[in-house]
């Protein structure tokens, strides 16, 4: 692995076709039954209000599942008919907080302190000798550098993970790029026809390659498709 197990679980986005039996536990099953894992609905989906309409809509939890409502009406569900998720929303206030995150980086870090090396780099060296350089030592050496100690003291308002270092280190667009694809798909995704599509490995180029397909995948859907988002750990 390229850094130490997420200390977050991780998020499955499941699809189901227009007439398909589309509630949580067909969404439970199918993560049982391709993955081997339980889960749990995520209320992750913001819910797209029409503009005409959506002063009635924004009360009815219709074609949703999982509905979580604030002052009485819905903000937010696991999932629901693609025609009613805010799915543009949702990637645009991912990429607004990772730009802002991304900018006080390269501010407050970038500016002051010389490029690292990134972890991927040290998680090499223990591979190619285990005996010689241990995970414990190889993380030591990575988190010594002025660079990454400076993220790890950065107390801003911005918390950054000194192991996506290489992430920030490709530039921003790069950066915001995977948070907006990730706010929409998560961590893997289920298919109507039951495939699993996840990253070939946790590498930045394989996570980008999963996440461009799913992303286009999830835009060929209908909109009267059905997705669920399913937390497992």
């Amino acid at each position: 692995m390229p850094k130490p197990a997420p200390l977050t679980d991780q998020i499955v986005t499941v699809c189901f076709g227009p007439g398909d039996d589309a509630d949580w536990f067909a969404a439970s099953e199918k993560v049982n039954d391709l993955m081997d894992a339980n889960g749990t609905p995520a209320r992750r989906f913001r819910i797209r209000h029409r503009r005409l309409i959506g002063w009635l809509t924004r009360f009815f939890g219709y074609y949703l599942l999982d509905a979580a409502r604030q002052f009485g009406a819905v903000t937010l569900a696991a999932g629901g008919r693609k025609s009613r998720l805010d799915l543009p929303g949702m990637s645009l206030i991912a990429a607004n907080e990772a730009t802002a995150r991304w900018r006080a980086w390269h501010l407050h870090i970038n500016a002051t302190t010389k490029p690292a090396r990134v972890w991927e780099d040290f998680l090499a060296q223990h591979h190619a000798d285990p005996d010689k350089v241990g995970l414990a030592e190889a993380r030591r050496r990575f988190e010594q550098q002025p660079r990454v100690l400076a993220m790890l003291a950065y107390a801003g308002g911005h918390v950054f993970d000194p192991y996506e270092l290489s992430l920030y280190q490709a530039g921003e667009a790069t950066y915001v790029g995977l948070y907006w694809r990730t706010a929409l798909i998560g961590d893997a995704l289920i298919t109507t026809d039951n495939r699993i599509m996840r990253p070939a490995s946790n590498s930045l180029a394989d996570r980008f390659r999963f996440l461009n397909d799913a992303c286009m995948y999830l835009r060929s859907l209908n909109d009267r498709a059905r997705l669920c988002a399913v937390t497992i750990a």
